[in-house]
């Protein structure tokens, strides 16, 4: 028995082939764009405020418009200006007059109440997160957020130490960081009992993707397999 044959799907308008093409166009333009615009506008937040502190005999920009008359916006001479101060700070910090210098400016600083401890506020908070900066989330997991039955994407940072982990008693307790959509650096932290986190498989990179587009975006692996899942009824009818 010969299967009717399938008829050709209808062929797309003018106005439906440019609408796509379009909306591929800012898929593919948006992210490039937005990072450029982001990294140029660092740049320039920077160099506003180091370029101010450089003196006029080594500022580029004012060289060429001295030499040239032009007016010429060089981007990244405050940021690289600041890489290297800050590099040879550090490499004076090593040395043994360095650190003398150091314990000297400090003992200064904290001599006076008010600075005192705006200045050891600032250096824990400095401290804190360049330690931290090696270390990254460990999984991705659902927790049950904001109820029972309601479940939510979170990222394991650690075993719960300290007298968090001594006053819950002997069950081992994780901290998570649950992110916010579509902003995910902020959120809550919360501190939950190992048994009732489910760790997932995908990673954390994928998991933010799916946190920031609000669920639209799931990773590769899981998408190729639900759309092989959607297509085996079709098949089998």
């Amino acid at each position: 028995m010969q299967l009717p044959e399938t008829p050709p799907p209808p062929k797309r308008g003018l106005f439906a082939s440019l609408r796509s093409s379009f909306l591929t166009g800012i898929i593919v333009i948006a992210p490039i764009g937005i990072t450029i615009w982001l990294i140029w506008s660092l740049f320039g937040w920077i160099d506003s405020w180091v370029l101010p502190l450089i003196p006029n005999a080594y500022n580029p920009a004012l060289l060429i418009r001295q030499y040239t008359g032009l007016e010429v916006d060089i981007r990244g001479i405050g940021v690289a200006t600041f890489i290297v101060f800050t590099l040879v700070v550090g490499w004076v910090a090593k040395g043994l007059i360095g650190r003398s210098l150091i314990r000297w400016a400090e003992s200064l600083v904290l001599s006076i109440p008010l600075i005192r401890s705006l200045y050891s506020g600032l250096k824990q908070i400095v401290e804190t997160v360049l330690q931290q900066g090696q270390q990254n989330f460990e999984k991705a997991c659902l927790v049950e957020y904001p109820r029972k039955g309601i479940w939510a994407i979170a990222f394991i940072s650690t075993s719960a130490k300290g007298e968090i982990a001594r006053r819950h008693g002997p069950e081992e307790m994780i901290s998570v960081f649950l992110p916010t959509t579509p902003n995910p650096t902020s959120g809550f932290l919360l501190f939950l009992p190992r048994k009732d986190v489910i760790v997932l498989d995908m990673g954390v990179e994928d998991a933010a993707k799916l946190i920031i587009s609000a669920g639209l975006v799931y990773p590769n692996g899981d998408a190729a397999k639900a759309a092989v899942e959607a297509q085996v009824p079709d098949a089998a009818e």
